[in-house]
């Protein structure tokens, strides 16, 4: 299993390394909303310790992680429609070998594109401890994950790519909204503050904010850790299973 993750593992690394078009575009979302929607912030209380930057990088990182996790299963329905996937399942290479190996490669793109991020907000005004930033990219590489592997499991259940876009963007805005990514939920109406505590991301974000003021050992980081641990822990499971639904039909 582990040298069949590291064969899938590394063609699309390959793949990703040539296509700079794409890493381009999968940093411009993110780098626009540091760039164009942080420093509006600067001058505001939003309710919470540290600098406005240390509140709002995290929800940054956090939604790289929840944008860039999800849709990556467009890239798998091309495949499908292509007949790579038809072609991979006659080599000796297990099902979920081919899941996990592009789940790898995604998250190692995912935690590059996140330490970019943090060095660019280091000339916004960024600061945070280096522990902290190590923390915060392990909840980052742990969401991203567990999404991920989903996101290629639900492709593999839809027959069209705007029918699975249309989907995941019903899912994701909403969650993304709600969750405190952009805004603290310390600034949220009571209603819309008890809704924000039924979704995961709030207490992932929630955590990174907090190692990111050099906080490790509070129940804060402890909710979040647990909460994104098991998220991946349901998520890849699922998303096992449903890849081999769709492959064994």
């Amino acid at each position: 299993m582990p040298g069949d993750i590291g064969v899938v593992f590394g063609r699309y690394l390959r793949a990703t390394l040539r296509s700079k078009t794409n890493l381009f575009f999968g940093m411009l979302q993110p780098l626009l909303f540091l760039a164009l929607f942080g420093p509006l912030l600067t001058r505001l209380d939003l309710g919470t310790a540290g600098s406005t930057w240390q509140t709002f990088v995290p929800g940054v990182l956090v939604q790289l992680a929840l944008l860039g996790g999800s849709f990556v299963g467009l890239g798998i329905l091309m495949d499908r429609n292509l007949g790579v996937v038809d072609r991979m399942r006659a080599t000796p290479v297990g099902l979920v070998a081919l899941l996990l190996g592009r789940t790898l490669r995604d998250v190692v793109q995912l935690v590059t594109q996140a330490v970019l991020l943090v060095l660019l907000a280091l000339a916004f005004g960024f600061r945070a401890p280096v522990a902290g930033v190590l923390a915060g990219l392990a909840f980052v590489a742990v969401l991203s994950t567990a999404l991920a592997a989903l996101s290629y499991g639900l492709a593999m259940n839809v027959r069209t790519s705007p029918e699975f876009a249309a989907v995941t963007n019903t899912a994701v805005m909403p969650l993304m909204l709600a969750s405190g990514l952009l805004l603290p939920m310390s600034l949220a109406p009571g209603w819309l503050d008890g809704v924000s505590r039924a979704v995961p991301f709030r207490y992932t974000v929630d955590a990174v904010r907090e190692v990111f003021l050099g906080h490790y050992a509070n129940g804060t980081v402890a909710a979040g850790a647990a909460v994104t641990a098991g998220l991946a822990a349901l998520c890849l499971p699922a998303a096992a299973r449903l890849f081999r639904r769709a492959v064994s039909r």
